[in-house]
């Protein structure tokens, strides 16, 4: 799967540590930064990766801040993109399982090492069920292409 991956100046370490895995599993990933820790703001990246997301050039990205909260809001406004700020095993499989996460936001500070790392193989392991929830996920992408355009 090819993964593209962003993080503003506090997620810098746990992006290093995200991006080592996927690539230890066998993902392609590509970089998009932030590539030290000095300030930057997260919606630079967070549009970075979702723009690659929605445009289908990836298969999905991983977006890390403080909270995970700014990068949520920041990608949802890319047509296409379906982020999900996750905080646990439960929360991040049910957003691939049951919405078709395209993006899972992270937060650097409020999550340990153990935690990301297996909630990470969770959501890239995780399949989309389908069935009703293709309904609800399209009704989605009909909105959007109604009224995001």
């Amino acid at each position: 799967m090819k993964i593209a991956v962003g993080s503003d100046h506090r997620g810098f370490e746990t992006k290093l540590k995200v991006i080592n895995a996927l690539r230890q599993w066998d993902h392609q990933v590509e970089d998009l930064g932030a590539f030290t820790h000095d300030s930057c703001d997260y919606p630079d990246f967070a549009f970075k990766v979702a723009q690659l997301v929605g445009e289908g050039k990836v298969d999905r990205g991983v977006l890390i801040c403080g909270t995970g909260i700014g990068m949520c809001i920041a990608a949802n406004k890319i047509p296409g993109v379906r982020a999900a700020l996750c905080h646990d095993s439960i929360t991040v499989e049910m957003s691939r399982r049951h919405n078709d996460a395209n993006i899972l936001c992270l937060s650097a500070d409020l999550l340990g090492e153990e935690l990301i790392e297996r909630m990470l193989k969770i959501w890239v392991e995780t399949a989309f069920e389908g069935g009703r929830h293709q309904r609800r996920v399209e009704k989605i992408a009909r909105w959007e292409a109604e009224h995001c355009q």
